[in-house]
């Protein structure tokens, strides 16, 4: 594993990137399509980006089975922005929203949304970490402007396994680490939003999926680039947007296209993650997830070495740079280790991730 083409990135966002499609855009960086002129210094309102965010557009409507009465948004801000942007948009019809609060980035979510009106959790304030409470302990508030969740939880591991029932209000989702990795019954829901740097491009875009009855009700101290309305009416170019962003985003999703769409991603995601959890259940516990089963994520894995010897864990870090195995480090908040397997990672990546795992535990674990 010694060269610059090996190096394996497991890092949680910005994260890696199909390495086919990062060699197309190096191809067309001096001269896109051979117009002498790099796409990140063409016009927003030419003819060539016009084409990328349109293209871009109906990808994603084709990949997710979009239906017609939705309309799909590219907005800046990242998902910290979005969690105002959605409240902003969505809060005003009653004042009021609910919110399933499961970790980290729903937490975030919730506390900016209280800003603009009010938030109610949906059960207590989340009691255990690593774990999702069932539906049946959920109250909705049938007032509620909308039902709010994130999909999965890329600090702290978890992952719905299912999609939240609300009784007819619209259901909000942050997908920003599990969009385009699963199927989706678009219908289900109200609003999709999704950050492009974790499965489908690089920062500096959001995805907005969101239903065309809930447009029109932005609060008057919505800013324009977060105002979904004018952002659909001006087709995502109300302003600069980030050009090349969008444009390497187009060329993620049609990879993800040509190599199966998402019923393929969604079975590798699925064999690389059980690959890494069961080589943790037949460590002896030398490795542990502190994650409940049944909500365990398939695109973020958290673990703990040695019952957490935080030595340990560094001395697995350092090891696993000389290797060229990058950003394993967990989130500054919950430590320990965490490997991102998103859908640009491959299942040989992990493979190559286990055997250093089942190779350090030999060297390092109890006799």
């Amino acid at each position: 594993m010694g060269s610059a083409q090996s190096a394996l990135n497991f890092g949680a966002g910005p994260a890696k990137l199909p390495r086919e499609v990062l060699e197309e855009v190096q191809r067309d960086f001096l001269s896109y399509q051979d117009s002498g002129m790099s796409f990140i210094e063409m016009s927003h309102r030419g003819k060539e980006y016009t084409k990328v965010n349109n293209d871009a557009q109906s990808i994603v409507r084709e990949l997710l089975n979009v239906p017609a009465n939705y309309k799909i948004l590219f907005m800046q801000g990242g998902g910290t922005g979005a969690f105002a942007a959605v409240a902003m948009n969505l809060m005003g019809r009653t004042g009021t929203a609910d919110y399933a609060v499961t970790g980290t980035w729903s937490s975030k979510a919730a506390k900016e949304a209280a800003k603009y009106g009010e938030v109610r959790l949906v059960y207590p304030q989340h009691k255990k970490s690593g774990s999702i409470q069932d539906q049946s302990t959920w109250t909705l508030n049938p007032n509620a402007s909308y039902v709010y969740y994130c999909d999965n939880e890329t600090v702290d591991g978890v992952e719905f396994p299912y999609i939240p029932e609300t009784n007819g209000i619209p259901l909000v989702s942050d997908m920003s680490s599990s969009i385009m990795t699963k199927k989706l019954d678009i219908s289900k829901f109200g609003c999709i939003v999704a950050g492009a740097q974790k499965n489908i491009g690089p920062a500096g875009v959001v995805v907005v999926i969101i239903r065309e009855d809930l447009l029109g009700n932005s609060m008057k101290c919505c800013p324009s680039v977060f105002d979904f309305t004018y952002i659909a009416k001006e087709n995502s170019v109300h302003n600069t947007p980030a050009t090349f962003s969008v444009y390497v985003m187009e060329r993620v999703l049609q990879w993800i296209k040509k190599n199966g769409g998402l019923e393929v991603m969604e079975n590798q995601a699925r064999e690389k993650c059980g690959l890494l959890y069961k080589t943790m259940a037949e460590s002896k516990k030398f490795y542990t997830c502190p994650i409940d089963e049944n909500v365990r994520s398939r695109m973020n894995v958290p673990f703990r070495i040695g019952g957490g010897d935080e030595k340990l864990e560094e001395l697995f870090l350092q090891e696993a740079e000389k290797l060229r195995m990058h950003q394993l480090k967990g989130h500054r908040s919950v430590g320990g280790i965490r490997a991102s397997l998103y859908n640009a990672v491959t299942l040989d990546d992990v493979k190559l991730l286990v055997k250093f795992m089942i190779e350090f535990q030999a060297t390092h674990g109890p006799k």
